[in-house]
Formats: C-alpha cells, sequence, structure tokens
C-alpha cells in the first residue's frame, strides 16, 4: 500500500478520534441502545486528541543496548538504523490511495472539484467554458423537471402566459452541438415560470419528486447565465450536474503526501465497477448528503435516498476489502439541511427521532444511524461538511491530511 509521510516542520492540526473505537463505549454514536440527544456540528463533530506512538521504555532500551555494545557494533547498529530510515523515507514518497463513495449525488464529483480549486491552482477560462453547456443542459433539466411535477401534483402556472411558457420549455431540445446552448427566448420563459406565484406551493413539496438541489441556485442566476457573453465562474463550476460513469482518478499533493483520489459512479448501475478500485486504499472518504432524508432515489422512484445510503454504507464499512482501512465519513449539505429540517420534520421519515427541529441533534441523530451499521469497528472520523462552500471543504481537509498520514504510517508499520 502507498504511504506518506508530511514534513515534520509543518504545522498539524489535532486529529480527531474516530467515533468507532470499541473502548469509547461513552460516546452515544457507538451505543447500540438508543440514539444519542445532542451534537454540535461544526466542521469536525467529534473532539480532537493528540497520540504519541513513541514508547518511553523502548527508546531507552535501544540507548543502553547502544551504551554497553563495542565501537563496532555501535557502528554497525548506527548503519543499520541509517539504512532502515532511508527505506522508510522511500516508502513515505509513494502515494496514498483515497477511494471516494457515496451515492448518487452526495457530493463527491463537487469534492473533486474543490481539490482542483484548493490544490490544482483552480480552472482556466478555457476550462471554465467547458462547463458552459453543461449548466445550460442543467437549467434546461431543471425546468422540465419542476413543470413535469407540478403536473404530477396537479398544480397548474396561475399567469396564463406561463401556462404557454411550460409547454414550449418541456418541448425545447438542446441540439446535439457540444457547443449548443438554450436559446434567449427559452431562458426567458423559464425565469418567467419560476416567479409564478404557484411555485413556492409547488417548492413546499419538493420531497414527492426529484429536483436538482442546484436548481433554486441555477434559477436564482438565469440572467448571468443565459447572457450571450456567459462564463461561469467556480461557483456555476461547483454545482454543475454531470452523471459519473465509470471511475475517474484525480492526482495531486496535500503538504507533501501525494494523493491519488478516485471517484467512482454513485448510482446503482455504477457500483459493480468499484471492486477496481477496492485494493490497497489508505482511507475511504464516504459522503453522505444529510438532506435526503426526504428524497427519493434517481434510479428508483419512491425509493429513500438517505435509507438507500445507510445500506451502502453498512456494505462499504463490513466489506472484507477494508478490514484495515479508516473510514472518513463526510455529512454533506448541512446547507440544505439547515434550511429543509425546519420545514420537513425528520420524525416523518425516522419515527424514533425525538430532536425536533434542532440541526445539532438531527445531525448527531443521523451520525449514530450511520455508525449503528459499524459491525467491522473500523475507525470512522466523520465531518459536516458543505462542498459548493471552498473554505469550509480547505479547513476539513486539513484535519483529514492528518488522518490520512496516521493511516499511511501504521500501514507502513511504522506506528
Amino acid at each position: 500500500m502507498g504511504s506518506c509521510m508530511s514534513s515534520p516542520s509543518e504545522e498539524k492540526p489535532n486529529t480527531s478520534r474516530p467515533v468507532s473505537e470499541p473502548k469509547s463505549n461513552a460516546n452515544p454514536a457507538t451505543s447500540t441502545n438508543a440514539p444519542p440527544s445532542t451534537a454540535a456540528p461544526s466542521t469536525s463533530i467529534v473532539p480532537a486528541s493528540d497520540a504519541s506512538p513513541t514508547s518511553p521504555s523502548s527508546a531507552q532500551g535501544l540507548n543502553q543496548a547502544l551504551a554497553d555494545a563495542p565501537p563496532t557494533a555501535v557502528k554497525d547498529r548506527s548503519n543499520v538504523i541509517d539504512r532502515q530510515l532511508e527505506d522508510d523515507m522511500k516508502k513515505f514518497k509513494k502515494e496514498c490511495k483515497i477511494l471516494l463513495l457515496g451515492s448518487g449525488e452526495s457530493g463527491k464529483s463537487t469534492i473533486v472539484k474543490q481539490m482542483k480549486i484548493i490544490h490544482q491552482n483552480g480552472y482556466s477560462k478555457d476550462e471554465l467554458l467547458t462547463y458552459r453547456m453543461t449548466i445550460h443542459k442543467n437549467v434546461l433539466e431543471c425546468a422540465q423537471a419542476l413543470i413535469m411535477a407540478m403536473r404530477k401534483l396537479g398544480v397548474d402556472p396561475e399567469e396564463p402566459s406561463n401556462r404557454v411558457f411550460a409547454d414550449r420549455i418541456l418541448e425545447y431540445r438542446l441540439e446535439a452541438d457540444p457547443l449548443a446552448t438554450v436559446s434567449s427566448d427559452i431562458i426567458t420563459a423559464i425565469e418567467s415560470l419560476w416567479h409564478d406565484p404557484v411555485i413556492p406551493s409547488v417548492m413546499d413539496r419538493s420531497s414527492e419528486f426529484y429536483l436538482m438541489d442546484s436548481a433554486t441556485y441555477f434559477f436564482a442566476n438565469l440572467r448571468k447565465i443565459g447572457s450571450p457573453d456567459y462564463v461561469p465562474d467556480e461557483a456555476d463550476v461547483l454545482r454543475a450536474r454531470t452523471k459519473t460513469t465509470g471511475i475517474s482518478e484525480t492526482r495531486f499533493n496535500m503538504g507533501q503526501l501525494s494523493i491519488h483520489m478516485f471517484d467512482v459512479g454513485g448510482q446503482r448501475s455504477e457500483r459493480k465497477k468499484w471492486i477496481h478500485c477496492f485494493e490497497a486504499v489508505t482511507s475511504i472518504i464516504f459522503c453522505v448528503a444529510l438532506s435526503e432524508y426526504d428524497q427519493v432515489l434517481l434510479e428508483e422512484n419512491g425509493q429513500n435516498r438517505m435509507q438507500e445510503s445507510l445500506v451502502l454504507f453498512e456494505s462499504v464499512i463490513n466489506s472484507r476489502w477494508f478490514l484495515r482501512t479508516s473510514v472518513i465519513l463526510f455529512l454533506n449539505k448541512i446547507d440544505v439541511f439547515k434550511q429543509k429540517l425546519p420545514k420537513v420534520p425528520l420524525v416523518q421519515y425516522f419515527p424514533e427521532y425525538t430532536g425536533g427541529a434542532d440541526i445539532n441533534k438531527a445531525a448527531k441523530y443521523i451520525l449514530w444511524r450511520f455508525t449503528q451499521t459499524n459491525r467491522a469497528r473500523l475507525s470512522i472520523y466523520p465531518h459536516l461538511t458543505q462542498a459548493t462552500d471552498t473554505s469550509n471543504i480547505r479547513l476539513v481537509f486539513a484535519a483529514v491530511k492528518e488522518t490520512i498520514l496516521q493511516n499511511a504510517l501504521r500501514d507502513s508499520g511504522i506506528l
């Protein structure tokens, strides 16, 4: 397995204590008897701790042995130690492999984009322009999904002109040309429909139909997106949605860590391909969308997405492939979760939850549900994240870097 080491001169953040250590019986996240009561949803929702792998007694023993040995033996021993240190440093220069897992639309690809922004000098203008068609396609898909949902719910626009616009939007098709964009008159029609008086009541029932999380962001920026000279910015790119198929690899340096991050398809049809990434990974980053507790799967309308994530997490964390792998759990989309929880009670979907609209209690309850599946007793390092917020992800990955380093040192036999 690839292993790495950070520079000793770097200031390191505290390492998060995994919530699932067998000895941590006092932590309600590991209790099998009852759900937890409260938690503070900061960037990391577990306390920090420091641990030293060095044993004083073993160091003293080594010093005494060297003192008692003849000079030639001491020199030979010193050479052995030097060679061992050199071998260890060679090991540390190898890459760390990170497997990025999670159900569809949990934020995995957004994390990969953030790594480019944070660790690869961001996007050039030409790279930004490649997302223009994707964003236009997202806008059209969101508008068409909204209209179909309205018809499924038996709701018509209040404005007669918007009823005409709705028909035109549904019938509209993007050209096959990879540079094609939505026409300006359709952009105007979508903007008019979005401001129809009936839309807020439709959005209050969003749990009854599928709509991309970025829909409200795109609808709020239609004039910018529809302008002839539109160049997407990084905020737009982070919200652009394309289905991940197969396996994509991203390489970047995080300090002195050389990271190979593998993003795999989150949809059900893609999971059979994950097996090729399973062997010899340093850590797993598993993404969960907190806001999906009331949503249905893209592939199977009617199947709860949070329940699907729980099933997937259970299969991953108890897999024979990951017996020595720690799991970094990203409880993602905390921003959407905060907006939704007061409107859509969590108890409607998880009857045993008793925390009401308290964000802290709700976040800890969902964490508890995930840690209860950990029969293999792997170390779990949870973080609350907003994948579209670069400053949040930068802060989270400062802690993640320390976790990855510790795992790499352990797997190389140094710890």
